[in-house]
């Protein structure tokens, strides 16, 4: 990015706004950018410079806002804005989450005990958002609570050449069962009590569906295992295979539930696109993987992380103590190959 132009500050002096830049990592794939001057305001500062933000991702995959003045949900939401202008809201959900501004939610509220696997958000639909945004509104009050980030530009290489090529040619199927009693209830994925709409948006999504007794819906799509950057032309693996799969499940936990509802009836698993079973081991290498790789930031309140979903995964460490990580999406990246 270019140096920072004077910002207005009290009543009607100016005082120059400049930043420092330094990257994070082995791979340099995340750049870190800290105000060098308080009470720096994010928005103000971002204002312009849209094209000189989306150079840098497409350069590091990550950038990592820290020491700006960013106090309040709606303040993170005009930053994001300022990258992603219309940001979008957060239909056939993988997770709780709570909508605390306009289009800026919480992040998965998921037991904090538990490492969420790193991953491409929204990778097992046909669409998703191409950048993410993440703010600070209270780092863990206890240990751990990071967001760990890996680069695809590192990953994709490093998956075997023969799992790459099964997937890329077969792709991924994915089943998830919604009900009371499993996973999410159908009306909070989908986000309306109308079933009409569900089964519209299933038609227009090649997401096969079938209603369960009296409150269950079955779901089954074909998704790709890999996509291609918009600007820069990459291909990198893009799924959610390792996190849907069976055995990311805790032993016991998936045992009983085979035991109870049998492969097709579990909340959710993924299989190769010819509705083959994937080898436990394919999809754990993943998983460590990402793992391996993951480079973690202490987060400190009123930080913000802009991440290319396509360059870059993310995942939650475990943490104690008390943690409110917001999170906003942009630009909808629709994959017409797989509709």
């Amino acid at each position: 990015m270019s140096a920072p132009g004077p910002r207005r500050r009290g009543s009607g002096g100016t005082v120059s706004a400049p930043v420092t830049r330094r990257t994070l990592g082995a791979d340099d794939f995340v750049l870190l950018v800290e105000a060098a001057v308080p009470d720096l305001d994010l928005a103000g500062w971002l204002a312009g410079r849209r094209a000189e933000l989306l150079a840098d991702l497409d350069r590091h995959a990550a950038v990592f806002f820290r020491g700006f003045d960013v106090h309040s949900a709606d303040d993170f939401g005009r930053a994001a804005r300022e990258i992603g202008p219309e940001l979008l809201g957060y239909l056939e959900r993988a997770a709780p989450r709570h909508e605390v501004a306009d289009k800026v939610f919480t992040s998965t509220e998921f037991n904090a005990a538990q490492w969420i696997p790193l991953h491409h958000e929204m990778s097992y639909s046909h669409n998703w958002p191409t950048h993410l945004f993440f703010y600070c509104a209270q780092p863990a009050t206890g240990d751990g609570g990071a967001t760990p980030l890996a680069a695809e530009r590192v990953i994709t290489p490093l998956i075997p050449a023969e799992v790459r090529e099964r997937f890329g040619r077969d792709g991924v199927r994915y089943v998830r069962n919604y009900g009371p009693h499993l996973d999410l209830p159908w009306q909070e994925a989908f986000q309306t009590t109308d079933r009409a709409e569900v089964e519209a948006y299933c038609a227009a999504s090649a997401t096969e569906f079938t209603w369960l007794g009296s409150d269950g819906l079955r779901t089954v799509a074909r998704r790709q295992a890999t996509a291609t950057h918009p600007r820069t032309g990459e291909t990198v693996w893009f799924n959610h295979a390792h996190l849907f799969h069976v055995s990311n499940m805790p032993p016991e936990v998936a045992g009983a539930l085979l035991r109870e509802y049998g492969p097709e009836g579990l909340p959710r698993n993924a299989y190769h696109g010819d509705g083959e079973p994937i080898a436990d081991e394919v999809v754990t290498g993943i998983r460590e993987l990402y793992r391996r790789h993951a480079l973690s930031v202490p987060w400190r309140r009123g930080d913000v992380l802009v991440v290319d979903n396509f360059l870059a995964t993310h995942g939650r460490e475990p943490f104690t103590g008390d943690r409110q990580i917001l999170v906003a999406m942009s630009d909808l990246y629709v994959n017409r190959s797989v509709l």
